[in-house]
C-alpha cells in the first residue's frame, strides 16, 4: 500500500523518511488511560518521525540535539526530525494515506501544527485524540486559557498538546529609526511618509498573512467584531475597506509595490540589507537570534502595537495512523516538561514563550524562568501579552488570503 503512496506529490519525502516502525496498537485506543510506565515500555526502542517546519537552524538544532538526545537517553526512543516548508503538505499526505486505506502504518508520527491545518485534520478524522490526559505532564497545561483550549477558534478536545505560545511583533533599527510607528493607523501614515521603507510578504506566506489580518482588524474597528463563525456579509464590508487601505499604501512600499517578497525569509533579508526599515515575525525570539548571528544590527529593537498584535498557541499532533503512538506520546510528554520548556525559553537556545503554565512547574523550574536573561532586541512576552489579539477561525483566514490575492496581489 505504501508503494502506491510513493507516487504522490510527497513521494520522495515520505518514502525516504518512512523508517521501520514498532507498532504499539492498531488505533491507539488501548494507550488511553494506560499506566504511564506501560506506555514507556511500549515506546522503548521505537522511532518518532516528527514532521515540522525546518526553516530555522536554531529550532532544528534544539529539536535534534537537545530533545532528540533526551528522548534517546531517557527512553531509548529515536527521534527522526523531518524538515518541511509547510505543514499542509504533510496533512495532505496523511489524508492520502487514509484514502488509500493506510490506517496503522503511516509515515508520520507527529506534526508541529496549528490553525487551518489542525481544522483540516479534525474535519478529516486524521488526528489521534483522547490521549492527552494520559500524559503525566499534562497538568502543567492551563486548559482554562481559551487561547490554549482553542486552536484558531477550534476546540483542541484532546487532539493536540501545546508546545509554544507566540505573538506577532515588529522590529526596527533604533540607530536609524528611533521612533517607529506603534499602531496600525500610525504605520499607515508612516509608510506614506517614508516611501520604499516598508513591505510585507505576499499571503499566503504565514507572516505576511498575519500582517494583513492586523489591517483587517483595524478596518473592522477591532478584532472583537470578527470573532465567531465566518460571516460573509461582515467579511465583504470589512474586506472592501481593507483592500482600499492596502491598495492605497501599495505605491509607497518597497519597489513601489510592483512586487512583494514571497516569504518571510526574503523580508528578513531586505531588513538585514537595510533595504527596508522594519521587519516583523510571529516569533519575536527570531530577532534576537538574528542579532546574535550577526545578520541583524545589534541596535535592532522589537515592539508590539498599542492597538494590539495577534497571538496564538502552536501544538504537536499525532496522526490517527501513526504506527508509533506510544513513542509519540512519550515525546509529547517530554516536550511539555518544565525542564524542556525552560531549556527552549533560553535566548541562547531558542527564546520562545512556553506553552505551559510555569506557575505549575517545580520551584527550581520557576526560578530558572525568573533568571532567564532578557535579550535587548526581543520584546518581552509579558509586555506583548498586555495587548494581545485573538486569531480568527480558519474560514476567515482563508477568505482574507484569497481576497488579498484577487484584490491587492493582482
Amino acid at each position: 500500500m505504501f508503494r502506491t503512496l510513493c507516487h504522490t506529490a510527497l513521494a520522495a519525502l515520505l518514502c525516504a523518511t518512512a523508517l521501520p516502525a514498532i507498532a504499539d496498537t492498531a488505533d491507539g485506543t488501548a494507550l488511553i488511560g494506560k499506566p504511564w510506565p506501560e506506555v514507556e515500555a511500549l515506546a522503548k526502542g521505537g522511532t518518532v518521525n516528527w514532521f515540522m517546519w525546518g526553516g530555522s537552524d536554531t529550532i532544528n538544532a534544539y529539536v535534534s540535539d537537545t530533545v532528540g538526545a533526551a528522548l534517546k537517553a531517557q527512553y531509548g526512543i529515536t527521534l527522526n526530525r523531518v524538515g518541511i516548508t509547510d505543514a499542509a503538505t504533510v496533512v495532505n499526505a496523511v489524508l492520502a494515506e487514509k484514502a488509500a486505506g493506510v490506517t496503522d502504518k503511516g509515515a508520520v508520527d507527529m506534526i508541529w501544527i496549528n490553525g487551518e491545518n489542525f481544522r483540516t485534520m479534525q474535519q478529516g478524522a486524521l488526528a489521534f485524540c483522547g490521549y492527552t490526559d494520559t500524559l503525566p505532564n499534562i497538568g502543567l497545561v492551563n486548559w482554562a486559557d481559551p487561547a490554549v483550549a482553542n486552536d484558531f477558534g477550534v476546540p483542541v478536545d484532546g487532539c493536540e498538546v501545546p508546545w509554544n505560545k507566540a505573538q506577532f511583533a515588529f522590529a526596527h533599527d533604533s540607530a536609524t529609526l528611533p521612533n517607529p510607528p506603534k499602531s496600525i493607523p500610525d504605520l499607515i501614515a508612516w509608510i506614506k511618509a517614508n516611501p520604499g521603507q516598508f513591505t510585507y510578504p505576499a499571503p499566503p506566506d504565514f507572516n505576511g498573512s498575519v500582517f494583513v489580518r492586523h489591517v483587517f482588524y483595524h478596518a473592522a474597528g477591532g478584532a472583537e467584531n470578527l470573532l465567531g463563525p465566518f460571516d460573509q456579509a461582515k467579511f465583504d464590508a470589512v474586506a472592501a475597506k481593507t483592500w482600499a487601505i492596502l491598495n492605497e499604501i501599495e505605491p509607497f512600499l518597497w519597489r513601489e509595490g510592483t512586487t512583494y517578497p514571497t516569504t518571510i525569509t526574503q523580508l528578513q533579508q531586505l531588513y538585514a540589507n537595510h533595504e527596508v526599515a522594519m521587519v516583523f515575525d510571529y516569533d519575536p525570539s527570531q530577532f534576537g537570534l538574528a542579532v546574535d548571528a550577526g545578520t541583524y544590527p545589534a541596535t535592532t529593537r522589537s515592539f508590539g502595537l498599542t492597538d494590539g498584535t495577534i497571538g496564538n498557541t502552536n501544538y504537536v499532533l499525532i496522526p490517527f495512523n501513526s504506527p508509533n503512538k506510544a513513542a509519540a506520546m512519550v515525546l509529547a510528554n517530554l516536550l511539555i516538561s518544565g525542564e524542556q520548556q525552560l531549556e527552549k525559553a533560553k535566548p541562547s537556545v531558542w527564546g520562545t514563550a512556553p506553552g505551559i503554565d510555569i506557575t505549575r512547574t517545580p520551584a527550581e523550574v520557576q526560578a530558572g524562568f525568573a533568571a532567564l536573561p532578557a535579550h535587548p532586541s526581543v520584546v518581552g512576552a509579558a509586555d506583548l501579552a498586555k495587548a494581545s489579539l485573538p486569531e480568527l477561525q480558519a474560514d476567515w483566514i482563508a477568505a482574507i488570503e484569497k481576497g488579498w490575492l484577487e484584490n491587492v496581489g493582482n
